[in-house]
């Protein structure tokens, strides 16, 4: 009986890290070709990101996804807490019009990482946004 309660003693002891909230992901973040920027923030109960800044080059490419304005648009839709420290919700890509299941978690604090997936989740992409102080101009 002396080996359970040490295993308990151990497990109460234990930081519980299913447990811990995730970082809220908000602020100001460069896509990792620099052609796009999106502040992310709270949205109700969730968290959003939408455009800020685009490059003619990212705004044509949204065109021809056929996303008019790509500014102000919502890029990451309604994401959630999942328990494990990361986000789950829906990326919006414009340059090809669909949205995709996703998930983001923060690797580092300059560092936001996310990942779209299809066909539930046989085909999955990953990608790191910096972390950014002021929207780029040009």
């Amino acid at each position: 009986m002396r080996g359970w309660a040490g295993i308990a003693a151990l497990a109460l002891a234990m930081p519980a890290a299913a447990n811990t909230p995730a970082q809220l992901p908000a602020g100001l973040w460069l896509s990792p070709h620099n052609n796009v920027a999106v502040r992310t923030g709270p949205c109700g109960a969730h968290l959003c990101g939408w455009v800020v800044w685009a490059s003619p080059s990212a705004r044509a490419d949204a065109k021809d996804g056929g996303v008019d304005r790509l500014l102000g648009t919502e890029l990451l839709e309604d994401y959630a807490a999942d328990g494990s420290g990361a986000w789950t919700g829906t990326v919006f890509v414009p340059d090809m019009g669909r949205r995709f299941a996703s998930r983001i978690d923060l690797p580092r604090p300059d560092t936001l990482r996310i990942r779209g997936c299809m066909w539930g989740g046989m085909l999955c992409r990953t990608q790191s946004w910096s972390r950014i102080e002021q929207v780029p101009h040009g």
